[in-house]
């Protein structure tokens, strides 16, 4: 039995001052801002984007929520919300800081466009990539394009580079372009491969949050395979073009 001190300092059963009655009630309460609230978690179904999931709820919550009721967004959602559209504005934004890059260090325009020209290629086979595994386009995705920006121009940037050296030593702008192919294959085929095997474990990833990882690793590894294998071929192609064209 549990004992209370009574207002005369004795004390006395708790039993006999109240009313003891046992029931039910949930094992925990949400509150939200001060507000009583409830958890809702969803995912998005194959072949759709977070941002249609995300419209279809708030579409959803105006149709069937009742007076008084309301929602708010949390964790990835809300900072998805928050970001807005800005992603459309980032990729332009991360290709021109490349291309300003370039520009000064070969001081030419038209030559970082030898480089730049394949990014959509990269862009393309890691689109394909995700559409082939069912996935959509979310954030992670779009994450894995401005990492492949980078890591498409860095092989365009290696045969460019031998390539104008050659042609400064007095070879023809075709020749100099195969010379070039010719000395960085190696090193361009070793360092790319080493990372497409590197992101094989996100392709394949299990357990907790594998499908964010798996959205990633499908993005950069088809991303990365297709400009491998066709910036080789096409890199040098527009180096002879862009180069006739300027002393045109």
């Amino acid at each position: 039995k549990i004992r209370t001190r009574s207002d005369r300092g004795a004390t006395v059963s708790l039993g006999s001052v109240v009313d003891v009655q046992i029931t039910a009630g949930p094992d925990r309460l949400v509150r939200f801002n001060l507000f009583p609230a409830a958890d809702l978690n969803g995912t998005t179904a194959p072949g759709y984007s977070t941002g249609q999931s995300l419209a279809t709820m708030e579409s959803l919550a105006a149709q069937n929520l009742p007076a008084g009721f309301g929602y708010e967004w949390t964790e990835m959602a809300f900072q998805e919300k928050q970001a807005g559209n800005t992603i459309v504005f980032l990729f332009p934004l991360a290709v021109l800081f490349v291309f300003l890059a370039l520009a000064a260090q070969y001081e030419s325009w038209l030559l970082p466009l030898a480089i730049i020209l394949i990014v959509p290629l990269c862009l393309l086979f890691a689109l394909v990539g995700v559409w082939f595994r069912s996935m959509d386009n979310n954030v992670l995705t779009q994450i894995g394009f401005i990492v492949l920006i980078g890591l498409a121009c860095k092989n365009a940037i290696l045969i460019v580079e031998f390539a104008k050296a050659e042609e400064d030593k007095g070879k023809d702008r075709f020749q100099a372009a195969i010379d070039a192919c010719r000395l960085r294959l190696r090193p361009i085929l070793m360092t790319a491969f080493s990372f497409i095997l590197g992101v094989i474990p996100l392709l394949i990833a299990t357990g907790a949050g594998f499908e964010m990882r798996r959205v990633l690793g499908t993005t950069v590894f088809s991303g990365m395979l297709g400009v491998t294998l066709f910036g080789l071929f096409l890199t040098p192609v527009f180096y002879v073009l862009l180069r006739r064209f300027a002393h045109k």
